[in-house]
């Protein structure tokens, strides 16, 4: 009895203790989560260093990293400083006069009055559409305008979780497999259980960072390319924003250059209207077929609406990140429920199947 009482005091110990380690763990939970992000999707290249140099922890560690900042980790500031600069300066350009979204989009329906009427159908009033039209762009370059304060103000702050991700990241690529191990011998799941899990989430994750953020730098990169080309001003800032909401299905990197190949034809650019929808429909739109299926994987592949419910989700609960977090967990969670339908349905059913025969047997 006694015995008991101290195993159960321990264990409701071990749990106070642990959630109190995770609250303490919080502030930096950004940075956390993208060094295992990064731990994983460059774990292949480790591997390889690994083959090539031999078991030099600390050496493949430090050239895994940075290969890493090299290729993603640089590139991405650069990226992010100059969208704020483009939001800035957009915003700065709304409140001077010098860009009027509302005209842009009354003479978009003064080109074709066939929209207001298609609305009226509806019962929709275009003027309300007008007006909330102009108050997301708005309020978007406001947005931007104000992660710019930001990070100046934040200055150190930024720099701390940056640091932070990438001294976790080393650690993680150096000591990612001994982890892995101790993970497995403290919790009671069983081990084989526990490694099938644990490379399904490893599998997960990479397909769902480096395939959904890869196919969305790509259809990113070609929307700004293409509207750079038509000589469509802000052609960095609407490739970033193309690459964000390309992360949302069915309707993606579409919501920019659509009615930017609308208002191109309002305004009697026809030529530029139809290679812009062309090469949006053609291009950036097939991109995301042809590459999800090699990237991503059919086996992690989540329906559209999963991925639209647990990306709006993910953005609610982890802010910027859950771009990311929330498709990841959306599909950590179908993984799990798929491998307990395997593992103990299919196990229920064969033991079902097992012990019929023997109850319908007149002679057993």
């Amino acid at each position: 009895m006694y015995a008991k009482l101290e195993t159960r005091t321990f264990l409701a110990m071990l749990v106070g203790v642990s959630l109190a380690f995770v609250l303490l763990m919080k502030p930096f939970f950004g940075p956390i989560f993208w060094a295992v992000a990064i731990a994983l999707i460059f774990h292949p290249v480790q591997q390889l260093l690994v083959r090539k140099l031999g078991n030099r922890p600390n050496l493949n560690a430090l050239i895994t990293l940075v290969t890493c900042m090299v290729i993603v980790v640089i590139p991405v500031l650069v990226l992010v400083t100059s969208l704020i600069a483009e939001g800035v300066g957009l915003y700065q350009q709304i409140q001077s006069g010098e860009i009027r979204p509302g005209e842009y989009i009354d003479r978009v329906n003064k080109s074709f009055p066939a929209i207001q009427a298609f609305l009226g159908q509806f019962n929709l009033d275009f003027a309300e559409i007008r007006d909330r039209a102009v108050s997301v762009f708005v309020g978007g370059s406001q947005f931007l305008a104000k992660q710019a304060l930001g990070v100046g103000q934040n200055t150190f702050q930024f720099f701390l979780g940056l640091a932070l991700m990438i001294y976790l990241a080393f650690f993680l690529l150096r000591d990612g497999s001994k982890l892995v191990e101790l993970l497995i011998q403290a919790l009671p799941l069983g081990d084989e259980r526990e490694r099938l899990l644990f490379a399904k989430f490893a599998e997960v994750t990479r397909a769902t960072v480096k395939g959904n953020l890869l196919i969305a730098i790509i259809q990113g990169a070609l929307g700004g390319l293409i509207f750079w080309i038509l000589g469509i001003s802000g052609a960095l800032l609407w490739g970033v924003v193309m690459a964000i909401v390309s992360l949302l299905p069915a309707v993606g990197a579409a919501l920019v250059w659509v009615p930017a190949a609308i208002y191109l034809a309002a305004i009697g650019d026809v030529v530029e209207a139809v290679v812009l929808t062309v090469f949006g429909v053609v291009v950036i739109g097939l991109a995301d077929n042809l590459l999800r299926p090699v990237l991503v994987g059919r086996d992690t592949k989540l329906p559209d609406y999963i991925v639209l419910l647990s990306t709006l989700g993910g953005i609610v609960m982890f802010g910027i990140n859950g771009f990311v977090m929330g498709p990841l967990v959306a599909a950590l969670f179908m993984a799990f429920w798929g491998i307990f339908i395997r593992e103990f349905g299919e196990g229920a059913h064969a033991h079902q199947a097992q012990e019929r025969p023997d109850s319908d047997d007149p002679v057993g």
